[in-house]
């Protein structure tokens, strides 16, 4: 009676917090190559200039920190989750639980985690089974973020913790999208991770009121389509050691979206087509460019021919009625 009303935890013996720092900085993404030819093959699927691949690369190799910004429906979101994927790719051991003077933390969360199978696993099947091998972590929060999602979760109920979201990020990414649209505001988010962001460890508080180190090896990257001096200061975007525009896309980057999307949805591809919608909608309308545009446009396109019972094709009344249809906003220039 007297161990469970300190703790009712039950589960694989937790490990020590000096033994989790140790495994997590020895497994830290920065000490995986991801050369330019692994990177292209994530990244295929889209279109995107060779500036943005020169900074991507070496945004991911150092495994620190990433900003994308930039006007909506350029790829910020699409260009994250093929990070995510290509990361993990890679397995990493993780604790299932943390001790820290007599208390536990629950590291292992099966939402956010994706264990390896008995194939995966390959030779590695005599070891530590307080560890668990995972895919490396990819997670991704949006609008939902607060602040008590950065820090040390206490159940009053089971008596034990749990770990933090950027705790069971480590050793992955971590994936803030729409930043600048939490229920916290921006500064308050920024200022929590500015020192874990300099000095790659993070502090956390127990109920008791003791603070325990944490390793801060995750590779965070936010994704916003908000200026990005409206949301953090200088001193913060210093500590953010990359920062990539996700411009329009150019004419022929548009052009070579444009015959792809088509491709997946068993359109004919023509290219008159294609130079009247420039002409005729982007051109005279002085609409800008979207990397999504073309995506949306020609979903619209095959609606309407499911709906005519009919093969869609890329004719001029099918591109100005998909255009009236869902670009009626940008048309009337609102």
């Amino acid at each position: 009676k007297d161990v469970l009303e300190r703790s009712q935890y039950v589960g694989p013996a937790p490990v020590p917090l000096k033994d989790y720092r140790n495994a997590v900085r020895a497994q830290a993404l920065s000490r995986n190559a991801f050369p330019p030819d692994r990177l292209r093959k994530a990244l295929s699927h889209l279109v995107l200039g060779r500036d943005i691949l020169d900074k991507l690369g070496p945004a991911l190799n150092m495994g620190h920190s990433l900003f994308l910004y930039g006007p909506p429906g350029n790829g910020k979101t699409a260009i994250s989750e093929a990070l995510g994927r290509l990361i993990m790719s890679d397995y990493i051991f993780i604790p299932f639980a943390v001790e820290v003077e007599g208390m536990v933390i629950k590291v292992f969360d099966n939402v956010n985690h994706k264990l390896a199978t008995d194939g995966e696993t390959g030779e590695l099947l005599d070891y530590d089974r307080r560890w668990l091998l995972i895919h490396r972590p990819f997670i991704v929060t949006g609008g939902e973020l607060t602040l008590e999602d950065l820090d040390l979760i206490y159940n009053e109920v089971t008596r034990y913790y749990e770990a933090p979201i950027q705790m069971k990020a480590n050793g992955g990414m971590l994936l803030v999208d729409d930043f600048g649209r939490q229920r916290a505001r921006p500064q308050e988010i920024l200022n929590r991770w500015i020192v874990p962001l300099e000095k790659r460890v993070d502090f956390l508080t127990l109920h008791t009121g003791l603070k325990i180190e944490i390793p801060f090896e995750v590779f965070i990257v936010f994704s916003t389509n908000l200026p990005p001096h409206t949301l953090a200061d200088e001193a913060f975007l210093r500590r953010i050691r990359y920062k990539v525009e996700m411009r329009n896309p150019t004419f022929e980057e548009y052009r070579l979206i444009f015959k792809q999307e088509c491709q997946k949805r068993g359109i004919p591809y023509d290219e008159r087509a294609l130079v009247y919608l420039l002409k005729e909608h982007y051109l005279k309308e002085k609409v800008p460019l979207r990397a999504c545009h073309p995506r949306d446009l020609l979903d619209e396109i095959v609606s309407m021919a499911k709906y005519s019972n009919r093969p869609p094709r890329l004719t001029k009344e099918a591109i100005d009625k998909a255009w009236a249809s869902y670009y009626l906003s940008l048309k009337s220039g609102k």
